[in-house]
């Protein structure tokens, strides 16, 4: 692997393979890729945040003789409440220890007891078979992966990087324009995967980083591509809640140890639920919301001293130094916690090949929709999706090359003589950006109704067509893909700026057309005006750019 100068352009290709997003998925795609194909890894951070890295819980695999396949399935299956496509769900099942034995080939080093790999429970499991490292699974993993990719032959991989449109001819994609440094260009491939992440951060409540704000999908959309499912969002019951300290995720796995949820009273909020404490995370995260709206509060607890100290400290040493650096004691005090957003079933729909509806465009991950989810996601099986999934790439079908072949780039880049217009500055489009994330936890959240989501709505796609009408996103979308421009400082922070707000203004704008579309509720979608499951929506919702709302059935 190769890590160019940030101030040299990246070639224009054609390259065999376009990977965007360097998290889980994206970079298992890389080792995944067959050695010979001439591998670009974009990565839109500087830092080492992503939502993978974040994942503390673990990842889902039979290993123990007393578990099986088909229980993991059954599982599965049934968090899904009705919508997983059963050849997605085994192909995840059947694969997933394959790609346990390949993490461990590749460097991953799992928690162990004596011969065996650990195993905790997490919620709606009928076995002990989500593997972990202590509460750090998803870094361990990340960095694991990250070690492999520095060592791949033919593989670019550059930071601070932005993709910025898919590049679409002949409804095939060839490449990807990109925001490289100050430069604004194209690039040439034989095919795209999207490895972006999903979209919690819409939402004012989130454990995800910044960054997961739906941007692939937004890209995917614009292209032609068919999403799907974009109603069900998993709300996590154990987010940390406290006034001024930043939202971050209390690991299911903390439950599954023992630790249990309690109001002010020491009464369980989830008593009603037959699997308490360990039910499904959309049943607990409703079991609290209301009983945080009864009883007038802010938060409730997780109570941790039925685990004994010692494994606690060996199990969860992260969540306990986070807690204790805000001043709490999560050993002997309960940690208060609230329901926020934490992961997205849908996506854009995918084959088991991990294949769009746009030859050349793949998409894996949260990005994608591959059916394995279905309304509600079994708590391991994100990670494990990611691995599962990367793994189709290396029998990937490129095809010829490029019809369009390689665009030669202007030495001399034109110079962009673009600015913010009318009232928009840099503050005011952060501050859209902070008021679109309230508005969508309080109409999309936890608990939804169509009122209030007709109106938020109507909000967005009035802002979503002013945001439009901005000459530097006019820029994007009209750029020949021949000609390269230079942005300066000023208009690349607002051109930034203007794409985060403008793609946040399009997901959440597809995800509320999805909700209302859904007349019922099932799952991680919940609406207090429609709050049974309906037989008839047992199909899968799809959204297509220029075409109505319509549904697919599940697979068998």
């Amino acid at each position: 692997m190769s890590i160019s100068n940030p101030s040299t352009p990246i070639p224009n290709g054609p390259w065999d393979v376009v990977v965007i997003g360097a998290g889980a998925a994206g970079l298992m795609t890389c080792l995944e890729l067959p050695a010979q194909l001439k591998v670009l890894l974009l990565n839109r951070n500087t830092s080492r945040h992503s939502s993978s890295r974040w994942a503390q819980g673990g990842i889902a695999a039979v290993t123990r003789p007393k578990d099986s396949a088909e229980s993991h399935a059954e599982d599965t299956l049934k968090a899904g409440a009705g919508l997983c496509d059963a050849d997605a769900v085994r192909q995840l099942v059947e694969e997933a220890p394959h790609c346990v034995q390949r993490l461990q080939k590749l460097g991953m080093a799992f928690d162990r007891e004596g011969d065996a790999l650990a195993t905790t429970l997490e919620a709606a499991h009928s076995h002990r078979r989500v593997l972990h490292v202590q509460d750090q699974t998803g870094r361990a993993l990340v960095e694991a992966l990250q070690e492999q990719v520095e060592r791949r032959p033919n593989l670019l991989h550059r930071r601070g990087v932005r993709a910025t449109q898919l590049w679409i001819e002949h409804n095939r994609c060839y490449g990807v324009q990109v925001l490289d440094g100050t430069l604004l260009h194209w690039l040439s491939a034989r095919a795209v995967v999207l490895a972006t992440g999903g979209g919690g951060h819409l939402f004012a409540n989130t454990t995800n980083p910044a960054q997961a704000c739906g941007e692939g999908l937004a890209l995917a959309w614009q292209a032609g591509a068919t999403i799907e499912d974009l109603e069900f969002v998993q709300f996590h019951p154990t987010a940390l809640k406290l006034e001024g300290a930043p939202c971050f995720l209390i690991s299911e796995a903390v439950r599954g140890e023992g630790a249990v949820l309690v109001d002010g009273q020491g009464q369980s909020p989830v008593k009603e639920l037959s699997a308490g404490d360990l039910a499904p995370r959309d049943q607990v995260s409703r079991s609290l919301i209301q009983t945080m709206h009864h009883q007038g509060v802010q938060h409730l607890g997780l109570d941790l001293t039925p685990i004994p100290s010692g494994q606690a400290e060996v199990r969860f040493p992260t969540i306990l130094e986070r807690c204790r650096e805000l001043g709490l004691d999560p050993l002997n005090q309960p940690i208060p916690v609230a329901p926020a957003a934490h992961y997205w079933m849908g996506g854009i729909a995918t084959n088991l090949q991990a294949a769009t509806n746009l030859p050349g465009l793949y998409a894996i991950g949260e990005v994608a929709c591959t059916g394995v989810h279905g309304a509600n996601r079994l708590a391991g099986n994100s990670l494990m999706e990611c691995m599962v999934f990367a793994r189709q790439m290396a029998t990937i079908d490129l095809g010829s090359l490029p019809r369009l072949g390689v665009h030669q780039r202007d030495s001399s880049p034109e110079p962009c003589c673009q600015q913010l217009h009318g009232t928009a500055t840099a503050e005011s489009l952060t501050r859209a950006i902070a008021d679109l994330r309230e508005l969508c936890w309080r109409t999309a959240g936890v608990d939804r109704s169509a009122k209030g989501m007709k109106q938020s709505l109507a909000s967005i796609r009035k802002d979503l067509q002013h945001i439009g009408e901005q000459p530097l996103l006019k820029l994007v979308s009209h750029q020949p893909q021949d000609i390269c421009h230079h942005l300066d400082d000023t208009a690349r922070r607002d051109l930034n700026l203007l794409l985060d707000l403008n793609h946040r203004q399009l997901t959440s704008s597809l995800m509320l057309e999805a909700c209302l579309f859904r007349r019922e509720s099932r799952g991680g979608h919940f609406r207090t005006d429609a709050p049974a499951e309906m037989p008839q929506w047992q199909r899968h919702s799809r959204q297509k750019r220029g075409e109505d709302l319509s549904t697919r059935p599940v697979r068998s």
